[in-house]
């Protein structure tokens, strides 16, 4: 079922351990989501035997999710993009500056009025892009976007893989209500063993 909205977008600080191991933060609203574009990247491999396609193997490469919000804060930029805050509150943006990765998690509304939530385990983000235009005639409503590179995280699952998105939609069968309750409240983990994939 299409989606028809965008609200509750989170991003959650990483911390990683020496083996690189992420352990995430609790959840802090980025801003009024405006828009969400996630576009992915595949590895393809292709094995020809007796003059045709006898395989085909396709895996997660990398992705990039681009984010139109209303605003982006002191502490967000700070969190996302590695900015810092002087001593008079102004934001400076330097050469220097490293992005640290964070997860996202927003959630989609459809049309049936029930929500599919998401979480992005890591995502490295850029310098924002700014429009900027005088007021004419009309008025138009001018919004930072910020694009960020989505990788697998280091972080195992129950069956010993790298996720890089969960997702989720409320009401379906098989989810439990405390699942959609708390996907702010933390980052969701996977939960199954590898007997039964995950399922009860």
């Amino acid at each position: 079922m299409a989606t028809i909205g965008l609200s509750d977008l989170y991003y959650s600080e990483i911390t990683e351990n020496t083996s690189g191991v992420e352990t995430y933060g609790t959840p802090v609203k980025l801003a009024k989501a405006m828009k969400a574009d996630l576009s992915v990247e595949l590895a393809e491999a292709v094995l020809f035997a007796d003059d045709a396609a006898s395989e085909v193997v396709k895996t997660f490469k990398s992705g990039t999710l681009s984010l139109g919000v209303d605003d982006i804060g002191k502490d967000s930029a700070m969190a996302l993009l590695g900015v810092r805050v002087d001593a008079n509150g102004v934001i400076v943006s330097s050469s220097e500056d490293t992005s640290t990765p964070v997860a996202i998690g927003f959630r989609a509304r459809k049309s049936n009025g029930k929500y599919r939530y998401f979480w992005i385990y890591r995502v490295v983000f850029g310098v924002p892009s700014a429009n900027l235009e005088t007021k004419g005639d009309s008025i138009n409503f001018q919004a930072p976007t910020i694009e960020g590179t989505v990788t697998v995280r280091n972080k195992l699952d129950w069956q010993n893989k790298h996720p890089w998105k969960a997702e989720v939609t409320e009401g379906d069968t098989g989810v439990s209500p405390s699942v959609i309750t708390n996907w702010f409240t933390e980052v969701y983990e996977p939960e199954g063993t590898p007997e039964n994939g995950g399922l009860e």
